[in-house]
């Protein structure tokens, strides 16, 4: 029974192969063999627990008082046995589990991060929704479902295998006639066992299929309304100056209304395998009664070997039942079904990741290249939307160190995307751009970001706050007008939240008086702030960063005068913007 398609096989091993052969092999599979054994061992105890339950039973109706203690204390060193096999074994399976997902997690960040993956993946991989639930959430699940799924698996294959032939001889045989021919039919009850779990589970993934696709959207549906409430709360300002609240409040609806259509579509379809689920269990708790009361009532067994018949036919049915039990999961186990769509998500992202790096070597945009000059040119450098609508054309255009350039055009003209390109992110181009040796660039965006953590952390941002002493970030704070904020320096807090528009824009620079690039490039960096405090920031970083080249993009005609020269992006007839280099620009 094919109860997933083959390719899917393939993606788990691809998700599940490289730890195993990882640079934590050793320990990792030193964990699972002593999982293992623990596992086998706890099979063995209830082999020996099985024995018990014979000799106890018949103890009570012999009513042999001595050998009922001798029987009670035999279980007691049977079950601190099983005690401490359980403990260590549920322990080893923890280690394993926490130390797999650190690993994988490290890996997975690494592959979304390393070469700026995360910001093609927007482009050529839209149908990834939530990458940071894939790290976080589905690794997890991942990790732990594979090893509850195969453990278990394991588990009921070992118990099949050791009381399967403890079940046979304790069916004995039936004898019936045919024909006038005597028939005898030899462990009959392994055989109702096996017809009893292949009929359950074939109804079980009958009824329960369409729960593997169910669960799939309840991860993506929670996951965007989620999204959204983080998104509301990032921007409550916004919305209050707009009062916004109206539609933000559809939008929650709207999100909600899928998890909660989904979920309902879940429940009728986990209604309907409960009432099988159970019904299937429950039946199977008198069924080997039924079956055996013939020899007991004959005398054939004893109270005993009913009762060791019963837990032997349970523990075959159980084993047999595997899927049956794990298919939509109990607790805060997700089962099959659940496994599935977390494997089917965490596949969906790997490739998407993929794909990004193979748009990458596919399509790298401008050709990044060190050239011989100190200056930095651009030589027939053609950007385009992602879209494949071209936006801006650069014929030759050379800006020499420590000539700073005021970068001009229309709103929409490409300006901020020349200077991705620039930076080498923008991957919708051609052209070549020739960065001087040791291009140390530092580039500041009309809307700073604010890492999570200390004031000090975000003001060193991207370099760790040890890399200057607390008087160079008090100075620098002082400089750009944040002397009042050096007493919180060491505190945390959501500062895109807690500063104004302005007084991010003033830690930036403070940023950029802290780092001292060789280049440094400003995107609508003063925007938010007044004349005269955008004149008293450039006036600070020239009269700081003197050995600084300062490229800016303004709108405000204040600010030529701090520049030496000019780009222009003009429009052309065919809708795009040429870049026309102008006045004061030396080579």
């Amino acid at each position: 029974m094919a109860m997933v398609r083959s390719g899917f096989w393939r993606d788990f091993w691809a998700l599940f192969k490289p730890y195993w052969f990882s640079e934590e092999k050793l320990i990792a599979r030193l964990l699972l063999f002593s999982i293992v054994a623990l596992t086998l061992a706890g099979v063995y105890m209830d082999v020996l627990f099985n024995d018990w339950y014979n000799l106890f039973y018949n103890t009570l109706q012999d009513k042999n008082r001595g050998e009922f203690f001798h029987q009670m204390v035999r279980f007691c060193v049977l079950a601190a046995i099983y005690i401490v096999i359980y403990v260590y074994a549920t322990y080893f399976n923890q280690m394993l589990q926490v130390r797999w997902r650190r690993w994988l997690t490290d890996k997975y960040l690494g592959e979304w991060l390393t070469n700026r993956t995360y910001y093609r993946m927007q482009f050529f991989a839209s149908a990834t929704d939530n990458p940071d639930q894939r790290i976080s959430e589905d690794l997890k699940l991942f990790v732990d479902e594979t090893l509850s799924l195969s453990l278990g698996l394991l588990n009921s294959i070992v118990t099949l295998v050791a009381f399967v032939g403890i079940l046979w001889n304790l069916s004995g045989k039936i004898e019936f006639s045919f024909a006038g021919q005597n028939y005898y039919f030899h462990g009959f009850m392994v055989w109702a066992a096996l017809g009893y779990a292949i009929a359950g589970t074939w109804l079980t993934h009958k009824i329960g299929r369409p729960l593997i696709g169910l669960n799939f959207n309840q991860q993506r549906y929670e996951a965007d309304f989620r999204f959204s409430l983080v998104r509301f709360r990032e921007n409550m300002e916004g919305v209050a100056l707009y009062r916004g609240e109206d539609d933000e409040l559809r939008g929650f609806r709207g999100r909600f209304a899928s998890v909660f259509n989904n979920w309902w579509s879940i429940m009728r379809r986990q209604k309907m395998l409960n009432f099988f689920r159970i019904s299937y269990n429950q039946a199977a708790v008198v069924f080997p009664f039924l079956v055996g009361e013939g020899r007991f009532f004959s005398g054939a067994i004893q109270w005993g070997g009913l009762m060791q018949i019963a837990n032997a036919f349970g523990k075959v049915q159980d084993s047999l039942s595997w899927f049956i039990n794990v298919y939509s999961g109990a607790g805060p186990n997700t089962g099959f079904v659940g496994w599935k769509a977390t494997v089917d998500r965490l596949t969906g992202f790997h490739n998407a990741v993929l794909l990004a790096q193979e748009q990458q070597r596919k399509q790298p945009g401008t050709a990044i290249v060190t050239g011989d000059s100190s200056a930095l040119e651009l030589k027939d450098v053609s950007l385009d939307l992602p879209s494949g609508q071209a936006l801006i054309h650069c014929a030759d255009v050379s800006m020499a160190q420590n000539a700073s350039v005021l970068i001009r055009g229309p709103s929409g003209s490409g300006k901020s995307t020349l200077f991705r390109a620039i930076s080498g992110i923008w991957p919708f181009g051609k052209g070549e751009i020739k960065q001087p040796a040791n291009f140390d660039a530092l580039f500041l965006p009309q809307r700073p970001y604010f890492p999570l953590g200390s004031l000090r952390e975000a003001i060193c941002y991207p370099l760790r706050h040890q890399a200057f002493v607390s008087q160079e970030v008090e100075d620098a704070l002082a400089v750009v007008g944040l002397a009042y904020l050096a007493p919180r320096l060491d505190e945390v807090a959501n500062w895109a939240v807690q500063l104004s528009g302005g007084e991010q824009q003033r830690v930036a620079f403070a940023r950029a008086l802290l780092h001292k690039p060789a280049w440094l490039f400003l995107d609508e960096a003063t925007s938010n702030l007044d004349d005269d405090s955008q004149q008293q920031l450039y006036e600070a970083i020239i009269q700081r960063l003197q050995h600084t080249t300062i490229v800016s993009i303004a709108h405000r005609e204040e600010l030529a005068g701090f520049h030496a020269g000019r780009l222009e992006l003009r429009a052309k007839e065919d809708g795009a913007f040429e870049v026309q280099q102008l006045v004061g620009l030396p080579a």
